[in-house]
């Protein structure tokens, strides 16, 4: 669902994808299914009942190496670089650069509210 202002994705970007993983598929009951990256493989995490994916545990390399230790949210937006400016008009910053997501090649960009905290817009 690409509807605006809804949650499209979690994901977690850490520096042991692996094992946090396996630590949320013993706490969860996640099933975890490999992402192949090219050089490293991060994971999606299945909800085993209905077989729907429900969140990613990333690595912090590449594109994401500038990503926070934290669960992000991925919220939908109507207009990509409309929200950016609305977001630097309202004391909020950009961090990093617009980046592709996904099969859809939907654009995203990270951003921090003036509280400090961290979330994916998605255009």
């Amino acid at each position: 669902m690409n509807e605006p202002g809804t949650i499209g994705w979690h994901d977690l970007t850490i520096k042991n994808a692996e094992h946090v993983s396996d630590f949320y598929q013993a706490v969860i009951g996640w099933e975890k299914e490999a992402f192949d990256m090219g050089q490293y493989e991060d994971f999606v995490m299945i909800n085993g009942d209905d077989e729907e994916a429900s969140a990613g545990i990333c690595h912090n390399k590449g594109g994401n190496a500038d990503l926070p230790p934290q669960w992000l949210m991925y919220v939908n937006v109507s207009n990509l670089d409309e929200s950016i400016a609305a977001c630097l008009k309202n004391g909020g910053k950009v961090i990093g650069e617009k980046r592709k997501m996904g099969e859809d090649g939907r654009n995203h960009v990270l951003i921090q509210d003036p509280a400090g905290a961290h979330m994916m817009i998605c255009g």
